[in-house]
């Protein structure tokens, strides 16, 4: 069987758009698992003063339509699990294999220590000052992690159903296909 790709058109504010392919690892009604092998960043993504994700390495993402949010488990390009990375963002729309989403600047780190951490506040509030973000929108963004930072540390998030996947399991699974 050949493995399923499918492609994010992603929104950032104001009006850039970032393209990401990604493996279909899992998918069921409730939440589709994708696998990037080997990310392509232009830099390191940063949580709590560390590297949390660097260009080459792995990312599995979950995907829930109609959700806020969707959760990455990240890893340095050695394999090294880091932590879990909510991106707060609108529903995904899902159309076949495009996919289309926008950040709404708001993200949420919870390194594999258990440290949990809001990021990106400053440039949520930017949006907001400059109108980026509507009324309505950025109250949802605020509500959602809020929400996602009072579970993680609560010990309630990230879900059962993510802690049970490693790198190791997404890539069975795509040899599989």
């Amino acid at each position: 069987m050949i493995p399923r790709t499918i492609t994010i058109h992603y929104g950032r504010l104001p009006d850039r758009v970032s393209i990401f392919d990604q493996l279909v690892v899992e998918e069921t009604p409730e939440c589709t698992v994708t696998l990037i092998e080997s990310s392509q960043l232009s830099g390191p993504v940063m949580a709590g003063g560390q590297v949390v994700l660097e260009p080459g390495g792995p990312a599995l993402w979950f995907t829930y339509p109609g959700r806020w949010h969707d959760i990455g488990r990240f890893y340095l390009s050695d394999g090294t699990f880091t932590g879990y990375y909510a991106n707060i963002l609108t529903p995904v729309r899902i159309e076949g294999d495009q996919w289309e989403t926008m950040d709404l600047c708001l993200d949420l780190w919870v390194a594999a220590d258990g440290r949990v951490e809001l990021l990106d506040e400053d440039e949520f509030e930017e949006a907001v000052e400059h109108g980026w973000l509507d009324e309505e929108t950025a109250q949802a963004a605020r509500a959602e992690a809020d929400a996602l930072a009072a579970a993680a540390r609560a010990g309630r998030w990230p879900p059962p159903h993510v802690q049970g996947w490693d790198l190791a399991r997404a890539r069975r699974a795509a040899q599989l296909l």
